[in-house]
């Protein structure tokens, strides 16, 4: 018999039994659309975290640290523990490793017109400053040997009124700075800044020099959006030293070592280094070889595959919990189909004395069990879509639980298709007794059911 003469009689036989096939229908229904609305908050929630890990940085990046220097100042430290240019070219040959950054900070005091800020300037190599999201100008061209700063999205939030002291948190309002249209001026000898305003008329200090300096750019986002470069103004490490010898000339730089007689080093020590990998999967293993070197180094990576952890065993919980109603489903199907061999007993004789093949039988329950499987499927999988909806666009979850805008249900290709292949299996397995049961009825027995 062939296939599709084997289709229409399965059709036929379940449109005979009408309100049977569509409670069996609606229990595969319920199952289909309770595991894939519970499947699609387990990727929702996880693909959140990810976005959310990924807002604060580069994913395959690892802060290392000293474990010996935490700032400046004189006395007996080991230099050997520093993290200076050789360290960053140490690291740099590591394998898996694509660069390394180091992270030079230094305080300064911006001026425009009549605001100002106390602001942290954070010195880094060019492949650092490529993965910095710039929602207004550009990074400069890398033979550009002028000084730019890359003002964080916040930063403008820091930045007071001179003479009243009042800023945007006094007020919410946005203070009149415009980075990219007016010339910024940065003082980078704070102390002398300081001490300037506060002396008195018989102890006066000379205010500091100050620099005019070029805005690169702003990084994107408005002052509601958080990344981990938004309170920061970012520039190329090697001007930033350039400039920092130029301003403090012999003198100890606000910030570096000193050694015990108070004396400056002749080389420059970083805050942190970054180390960039080329691969997540090969982020840990990284930071476990930067460990065991010595330094302190963490990462997104370690924080994620914990996450992950935490949010796979959410996801195998809420995939069970609406495999239980797919079971339930099942267990509906193989009494449907019971019930059909019993009312069809002499039909299914019938068939056998007139020598049809007894895979034909089979075939038709399996057949028939199958398409409840499938139309159940279906439509579960629209209504997975239509709840989907809801939640991501009238329920807001996704920001209200996690603080990341984005949708808390998500219905992949895979989980689609997955889903209506799962469904019309469930219903064969289901199915696959009820037809064995009808293959081996004895034909004249069969005949003679009443």
């Amino acid at each position: 018999m062939r296939f599709f003469d084997l289709l229409a009689m399965s059709v036929s036989n379940l449109k005979r039994r009408k309100l049977r096939t569509f409670l069996t229908v609606l229990g595969v229904i319920i199952g289909t659309a309770s595991v894939v609305i519970m499947v699609s908050l387990g990727i929702g929630l996880n693909g959140l975290m990810m976005e959310q890990y990924s807002s604060y940085g580069d994913m395959t990046m690892i802060t290392v640290y000293s474990n010996a220097y935490y700032g400046g100042g004189g006395g007996d430290v080991d230099e050997s523990s520093f993290l200076t240019d050789e360290t960053v070219k140490q690291f740099a040959k590591l394998d898996h490793v694509t660069g390394a950054s180091p992270v030079l900070r230094a305080d300064a005091v911006m001026k425009q017109g009549a605001y100002y800020c106390s602001s942290n300037i954070v010195g880094v190599s060019r492949q650092y400053l490529e993965t910095i999201p710039l929602g207004e100008g550009q990074l400069a061209p890398e033979d550009d040997k002028e000084l730019k700063f890359y003002y964080g999205n916040r930063v403008i939030t820091w930045f007071s009124n001179e003479k009243t002291g009042e800023g945007y948190w006094d007020k919410q309002e946005v203070p009149p700075v415009d980075f990219m249209g007016k010339p910024m001026f940065v003082i980078f000898d704070t102390n002398a800044y300081w001490s300037s305003r506060w002396s008195d008329a018989g102890n006066q200090t000379k205010p500091p020099k100050k620099y005019m300096i070029e805005t690169g750019g702003v990084v994107e986002g408005g002052l509601n959006d958080y990344n981990n470069y938004s309170y920061d103004i970012y520039c190329d490490a090697e001007l930033l030293k350039q400039q920092l010898k130029m301003v403090f000339k012999k003198n100890a730089i606000p910030g570096q070592p000193t050694n015990s007689k108070g004396k400056p080093y002749s080389y420059f020590v970083y805050d942190q280094i970054m180390v960039f990998v080329d691969d997540m999967e090969n982020v840990l293993p990284v930071q476990e070889e930067l460990t065991n070197m010595g330094y302190q180094a963490n990462s997104q990576m370690q924080w994620i595959e914990q996450a992950q952890q935490t949010y796979g065993m959410v996801q195998l919980v809420l995939g069970g919990i609406g495999a239980v109603s797919l079971f339930v489903a099942a267990i509906g199907i193989a009494n449907t189909m019971m019930m059909s061999i019993y009312e069809r007993t002499k039909e299914i004789g019938v068939i056998k004395v007139l020598g049809c093949d007894m895979r034909n039988i089979r075939n038709m329950f399996l057949m028939e069990s199958g398409f409840i499987g499938f139309m159940g499927g279906v439509v579960g999988l629209a209504i997975s879509y239509g709840v989907g909806y809801a939640m991501n666009h009238f329920l807001a979850l996704g920001q209200m639980m996690m603080g990341v805008a984005g949708d808390i249900s998500r219905i992949p290709f895979w989980l689609a298709g997955g889903a209506i292949v799962f469904a019309i299996l469930v219903g064969m397995i289901a199915g696959f007794f009820p037809s064995l049961r009808a293959m081996h009825l004895s034909p004249l027995a069969a005949i003679r059911n009443e």
